[in-house]
């Protein structure tokens, strides 16, 4: 109950400030109203059970020349993931995305880093529903992968403690990637096997022609 409670008092908080939180630190608009309530709710149950500060930073565009150097847009990113971690309280980790840019990363203090594999969230949670091709628009992508990758960082923690966390959205996000990944290996082995079946033909026909000469 006490939970519940906190997670109304949070996301009434967040109403009021213009759905601004403590766990979003900038979204752009590319994060749906119901994404941002279970990020509330996920981060406030994360901060009062297992004392960890988690956020997100979404971008459409962080400002980088995507046309530039690569070592100087490396600098230039270097900078402004410093400038997000700068004033946030210890432990966090931050999910940041930039969408112009084709930026993700996860952001985190040294004491997280043995805890939060950050290659998997992001190569199984959250870049495949960014870059997933179908008829879903950017902002509810987005929302997805935000959502997707925010709560198995949690679920990470919660797990190297021990502790199962009540907003855990379990293996729905894993779920979600898994039928993505099985839908593009579907379009290679279909693309394949056209390939294959074009090429006989071509070689039928060829060899039907020359008999008939």
């Amino acid at each position: 109950m006490t939970q519940k409670l906190l997670f109304l008092l949070f996301l009434f908080i967040s109403t009021v400030n213009g759905n601004q939180n403590l766990y979003i630190l900038t979204h752009d608009g590319l994060i749906d109203q119901r994404a941002q309530a279970k990020i509330i709710e996920i981060g406030t149950e994360t901060k009062s059970k297992l004392n960890v500060n988690l956020y997100v930073d979404i971008k459409e565009n962080n400002g980088i020349n995507p046309k530039e150097d690569r070592k100087i847009r490396q600098k230039q990113m270097k900078e402004k993931e410093q400038l997000i971690v700068q004033n946030l309280e210890k432990p966090y980790a931050v999910l940041s995305i930039s969408i112009d840019q084709l930026y993700t990363n996860i952001l985190m203090s040294d004491d997280l880093k043995d805890i939060i594999d950050r290659d998997d969230i992001l190569d199984n949670y959250v870049i495949p529903l960014l870059a997933s091709k179908d008829k879903n628009t950017l902002f509810a992508k987005t929302s997805a992968a935000v959502l997707n990758g925010y709560a198995q960082m949690a679920d990470s923690i919660a797990d190297s403690k021990n502790i199962k966390l009540e907003s855990s959205i379990g293996s729905e996000g894993k779920t979600a990637s898994s039928i993505w990944k099985v839908f593009m290996y579907t379009l290679v082995v279909i693309g394949l096997f056209s390939y294959v079946v074009i090429i006989l033909r071509e070689r039928k026909y060829k060899k039907g022609n020359n008999s008939g000469k």
